[in-house]
């Protein structure tokens, strides 16, 4: 399992090695939708394999269910679905990405998790380069992007996600 604290060496994780070299703070890089997305380390609980969830009669079609988490009882969420992409295909890659917050904790399906990674400040857009490279599905819960040499990474605000007014009206209409 992967910890908020950032990966230990051997840990089997891309970037998990030689991450020192770059100073910045430490982000866990997933996939959604064929995009990369960062969320800061500290906000990171767990990452786990996708298991058994038992349901919850009368909530949204996006909350999947809950787990027994080391203890607690988390809601878990299809993030495809909650961001109205439709269902998740779930993969041998598919992940149970915890995000805390505070008290707050929620479990989201997502596509891979694939590295730790310290992203420096200079590297973080929030101005006009926001709208060209953000998908618009993911806009309202957008921090910002990290432009690296590689690739662009949209930086998830943890916080505008998990108290949202989408999520805290979770229960089903009709």
């Amino acid at each position: 399992m992967l910890t908020a604290s950032s990966a230990p060496s051997g840990s089997g994780l891309p970037g998990a090695e030689g991450a020192s070299a770059v100073v910045g703070e430490q982000y866990l890089v997933f996939s959604l939708a064929g995009h990369d997305f960062a969320v800061k380390a500290g906000q990171v609980q767990g990452v786990e394999r996708l298991g058994l969830l038992t349901a919850v009669p009368n909530v949204a079609d996006w909350v999947l269910g809950v787990i027994n988490l080391r203890g607690s009882i988390i809601s878990v969420v299809d993030f495809h679905t909650f961001l109205g992409l439709g269902p998740a295909a779930q993969t041998s890659r598919t992940r149970l990405l915890s995000l805390q917050e505070n008290e707050m904790v929620i479990s989201f399906v997502v596509d891979s998790v694939s590295e730790m990674l310290p992203i420096p400040d200079t590297a973080i857009i929030n101005g006009n380069v926001r709208q060209a490279t953000i998908p618009h599905w993911a806009t309202p819960y957008a921090a910002g992007c990290a432009l690296l040499a590689t690739r662009v990474l949209v930086l998830l605000d943890v916080t505008q996600l998990l108290f949202s007014e989408k999520m805290q009206r979770y229960e089903s209409i009709g």
